[in-house]
């Protein structure tokens, strides 16, 4: 390789001092010594990297960009060795944060942005998963940390979990479905013979789950909650949905709660990790996160 780091902090310090002889002071080195590497890698390049007609040498259009592309490498070269120390120190390179679907994404950002406030190198992927999803994104490793996993924790080794708190369901239909006129409470069985809406459990190793249809309903699966609410509204399917959600459509006439007999209605929550792989960066996000009423105020911050 032509290039060096060495060459490019000096052509870096010519360029801010303005003269070799102030270069070489700055970088505490003879003035000689920075003239041999430009002119080495002159050569090497075959292309000059200053202008030595005038009195004083200037970089050629070449010279410029050499520095400007060399400062970029010179950044990501320091970037990198902070990062190295940070490992040494306990803090992890990357963090992969999962989020359950159900949760309102947007409520992850006041961390987020503490996490980066703090001067934090670690590098974070954020995702989503959806029900069983979220368990198997830690099994398989496509997460470090899950935030929201829902129903009870798989018996796999090194697993460690934290209650966040529950989520009430409610059935759902439109006003103009035949579910909507029928009296109550209703039976899965009725219930079954009705097209049901549910999102698309994302787990690729784990058996995949389906919460709130029966065994032998036909159901139309989908990717999101906001389309499983917008599934329920224009009266294609029914299901559940978590209560916050429904209330506002359901006061707005677009949605009719109704009971059914048999439906579990609440959903407990855990923040999940694995408890032999747990950094500096890990613990940061532990110490904000872990909290029993985590999920009352994700909620609180989706109508806030």
């Amino acid at each position: 390789m032509k290039l060096s780091f060495e060459v490019l902090e000096a052509l870096d310090a010519i360029d801010r001092t303005g003269t070799f002889a102030e270069a070489a002071e700055t970088l505490h080195r003879v003035p000689s010594s920075l003239s041999y590497l430009v002119q080495k890698l002159e050569s090497d390049l075959e292309t000059p990297l200053f202008d030595r007609s005038g009195r004083r040498a200037k970089f050629t259009h070449a010279g410029r960009v050499v520095v400007e592309e060399g400062r970029r490498l010179l950044q990501g070269a320091e970037e990198l060795e902070r990062k190295v120390q940070r490992v040494k120190q306990g803090w992890e390179a990357e963090l992969r944060i999962c989020i359950d679907e159900i949760l309102p994404f947007d409520a992850i950002w006041p961390h987020v942005r503490a996490f980066y406030e703090a001067s934090i190198d670690t590098r974070l992927h954020l995702s989503r998963e959806v029900l069983g999803g979220t368990w198997d994104a830690l099994i398989t490793r496509r997460a470090d940390l899950v935030v929201g996993a829902a129903g009870d924790p798989p018996n796999v080794p090194n697993l460690a979990f934290r209650s966040i708190g529950s989520m009430r369901h409610v059935f759902v239909t439109s006003p103009d479905h035949p579910l909507a006129q029928l009296p109550e409470p209703l039976t899965m069985e009725t219930v079954a013979r009705y097209r049901g809406a549910v999102i698309r459990d994302t787990s690729r190793e784990l058996l995949p789950r389906t919460v709130g249809a029966a065994a032998t309903q036909d159901c139309i699966s989908l990717p999101t909650l906001a389309s499983k609410l917008a599934a329920h509204i224009e009266g294609l399917a029914v299901g559940t949905l978590p209560e916050c959600l429904a209330t506002e459509p359901i006061a707005r006439g677009e949605l009719v709660a109704r009971q059914l007999i048999g439906m579990r209605d609440v959903t407990h929550f855990y923040l999940a990790w694995r408890e032999d792989e747990t950094g500096q960066a890990m613990r940061w996000w532990l110490d904000r996160l872990d909290l029993p009423d985590l999920v009352d105020r994700f909620i609180g911050y989706r109508y806030a």
